[in-house]
C-alpha cells in the first residue's frame, strides 16, 4: 500500500520542530581573531576557537558572524544587514562584540580605498596594484597614522550596535572586547593607535555599563613568545583557549550564572 504524502510530510515536519536546538544562542560578531588559528582560517564550527569554547563552557550554541579585517563599522553593518544577525538576536543568551582590533591599526590607505583592490581590473593590473600596496604597506604603517577606524568613531559604532541591541531586547547582555596586540611585519609592528583606541572603549564602556574582556592581556605574553601564526597577529590555541576563559568569566557574572572553568580540547580538537 502507498503511503499518504501529506502524512508523510506532516510527520517530517513534526520530527524537524522537535528536533529544533533551543540552546541559548551565543551571537559574535568579530574579525578574524575569533576564527583564525595558528595556520589560518578555521571554519566557524571549529570546536577549539574561543567563541565555541565560550558556548561549550556555558552549555549554548554560537553563531559567528565574523570576517578577516573587519572592524566596529563591520560590525554595525553586519547587525543590520546580515539576516543571519537578524535570526539571531530572538534567540540569544548575550552578544559578544569582538571587533576593534582592527580599528586601531595603521592603514595609511584608507579602508575604503584598500578593499576596493579587489575590483581592480584587468586582472593583471589589479595585480600589480595589490603586489605594490603589499611592499609600500609594511612602510608607511610606520607613521602609525592614520588608524583604520578613529577611536571616536570605534566608540561610536559600538554604541549604535548597543543601541539597535537595547531598542529590540532591552535585557540582552553584551560584552565587548579591547584590542589585541601583534608582532605582524605587514603593520611595521607598529600599534602606537591602541592606546587611543583602548581609551574611547573605556569610555564608551563605563557610560554604557557594558563589561569589556581585554584581549592583550589574554594573549599578549603568547604573541610575545611567537607562539602565535607565524603572521604576528593571529593566535594558537593556547591564546584562544585564554581568551575564552575570560569571556567565560565577563559572560557568568554579567548573565548572573552560576560554576566557573573551561573545558581543555585534546590535540584532535575535542572537548574533554
Amino acid at each position: 500500500m502507498s503511503s499518504d504524502p501529506d502524512l508523510e510530510a506532516a510527520e517530517s515536519a513534526a520530527t524537524a520542530a522537535a528536533s529544533v536546538d533551543d540552546r541559548p544562542v551565543l551571537l559574535v560578531l568579530a574579525d578574524s581573531l575569533s576564527y583564525y588559528g595558528p595556520k589560518g582560517g578555521l571554519p566557524a564550527d571549529d570546536p577549539r576557537i574561543w567563541p565555541n569554547l565560550v558556548a561549550a563552557e556555558l552549555g549554548w550554541r554560537t553563531e559567528l558572524v565574523a570576517r578577516i579585517g573587519w572592524t566596529s563599522r563591520d560590525a554595525w553593518w553586519a547587525l543590520t544587514q546580515d539576516p543571519r544577525v537578524w535570526a539571531s538576536v530572538p534567540k540569544a543568551g548575550a552578544v559578544v562584540f569582538g571587533v576593534c582590533g582592527m580599528d586601531s591599526l595603521p592603514s595609511p590607505l584608507p579602508t575604503a580605498l584598500r578593499e576596493q583592490i579587489r575590483y581592480v581590473r584587468p586582472d593583471a593590473l589589479r595585480r600589480v596594484v595589490r603586489d605594490t600596496y603589499g611592499r609600500l604597506q609594511p612602510r608607511l604603517a610606520q607613521l602609525g597614522w592614520p588608524l583604520a577606524l578613529p577611536p571616536s568613531l570605534t566608540a561610536e559604532y559600538l554604541e549604535k550596535c548597543r543601541g539597535a541591541l537595547q531598542q529590540l531586547r532591552p535585557e540582552l547582555p553584551v560584552v565587548a572586547t579591547l584590542p589585541s596586540v601583534h608582532a605582524c611585519d605587514a603593520y611595521g609592528r607598529v600599534h602606537s593607535g591602541r592606546p587611543a583606541t583602548e581609551r574611547a572603549i573605556r569610555g564608551w564602556a563605563g557610560r554604557t555599563d557594558v563589561p569589556l574582556v581585554d584581549l592583550a592581556e589574554a594573549v599578549g605574553e603568547h604573541i610575545r613568545a611567537g607562539r602565535g601564526n607565524p603572521d604576528g597577529i593571529h593566535w594558537g590555541f593556547e591564546a584562544h583557549e585564554r581568551v575564552a576563559e575570560a569571556m567565560v568569566t565577563a559572560l557568568r557574572a554579567r548573565c548572573g550564572l552560576d560554576g566557573t572553568g573551561l573545558h581543555s580540547v585534546d590535540a584532535t580538537g575535542g572537548i574533554r
